[in-house]
């Protein structure tokens, strides 16, 4: 992967999981979001462990709690006491209470459940690259900054709760990739082209984005001066 003049650099990404296919389609679904590279793959805990301290870098680790010699969540353990401060997500079959508690408490910034699907998890990764944005440069941070911070900790699609009858979490989470990439405000037709959806649809989850207050509505006069709609992520 070669990055352009001035091109932010990727990020790395190491994908642990016992199940030596399962490792492989989720190598492969990382490779498919834009920002992101597998630069490792692991099969157990000692194999993860052996990739960091053997000079591997990884800025994010996509982490299987069941390993054949170990859990997930003692390899966290081990690596921080080692002084290893990658991040991790979550990816795993376990879905006990318990475990998802004891991740939270170990750090983890994200927790996937299998079987997921590749917008799941590519919800999860486009989330992560927003916390790295909204941490960049340090400093001091008020509380407009620190929302951010832990708005992007939670991710930036719609949750299930909030999405009226009718309405799709993962086409609310391909208008909001859209609107993430653009470089500027987008209109409901211009989001319509670059999703593949219906201009009406498009419309239709930008109204409630914007309900929800992650999209912001500004106006464009034209020469006929009947305003044009625009929409940009918050």
């Amino acid at each position: 992967m070669t990055d352009g003049p001035g091109a932010a650099a990727p990020i790395d990404v190491l994908v642990v999981d016992d199940d030596v296919r399962v490792a492989r389609v989720n190598a492969a679904y990382v490779g498919k979001v834009p920002g992101f590279r597998v630069t490792g793959r692991a099969h157990s805990a000692a194999e993860a462990l052996a990739f960091l301290e053997g000079g591997g870098h990884a800025d994010l680790v996509l982490l299987d709690h069941y390993l054949p010699d170990g859990t997930g969540l003692a390899l966290v353990g081990q690596l921080r006491r080692l002084g290893h401060h990658t991040d991790i997500i979550m990816v795993t079959a376990a879905r006990d209470i318990a475990t998802v508690q004891d991740a939270m408490r170990h750090g983890a910034l994200q927790y996937l459940v299998k079987p997921f699907t590749f917008a799941g998890l590519r919800a999860k990764l486009t989330g992560y690259a927003a916390l790295r944005r909204a941490l960049e440069g340090g400093g001091e941070a008020g509380q407009d900054q620190v929302d951010r911070i832990f708005g992007a900790l939670g991710g930036a699609s719609a949750g299930p709760a909030e999405l009226p009858k009718g309405h799709s979490a993962l086409t609310a989470d391909l208008v909001r990739e859209v609107l993430r990439d653009a470089e500027g405000p987008l209109s409901a037709q211009e989001v319509a082209e670059r999703s593949s959806l219906s201009r009406q649809t498009a419309q239709r989850y930008l109204k409630l984005l914007e309900r929800t207050g992650r999209v912001r509505l500004s106006l464009k006069y034209g020469e006929t001066g009947r305003p044009e709609h625009r929409y940009v992520w918050v």
